[in-house]
């Protein structure tokens, strides 16, 4: 299975798809889409409306994966559902994380 983080020397790379106005923060998991490419599943209890919805997903990740805030960069998908983002630090440590919070 194709993950939805990708390793480099200082950080990882992780496809997002977020769900606004979800009813809870959580995340649900891995997800494939058609064209093979595979996004961590997020969803947000706020609305997508001047940057509410990311700062909520940048909080969900940063207590998930246990790291401060400040290493999670949104670098496209600003506006989008599908975003990525960039996790400064050790990558290996990193992607046992994510492999912890997506059960995989």
């Amino acid at each position: 299975m194709n993950k939805a983080w990708q390793a480099f020397p200082d950080h990882v790379r992780l496809s997002v798809r977020l769900t606004p106005n979800g009813g809870r923060d959580a995340i649900d998991g891995l997800e494939t889409v058609s064209d093979g490419e595979c996004y961590l599943k997020a969803r947000v209890s706020v609305a997508p409306e001047k940057g509410k919805a990311n700062k909520a997903l940048i909080a969900l990740l940063s207590k998930s994966l246990g790291i401060p805030k400040s290493t999670l960069i949104i670098i496209s998908g600003d506006t989008a559902r599908k975003k990525i983002l960039r996790i400064e630090g050790e990558p290996e440590d990193l992607m046992k994380k994510l492999n912890l919070i997506t059960k995989g």
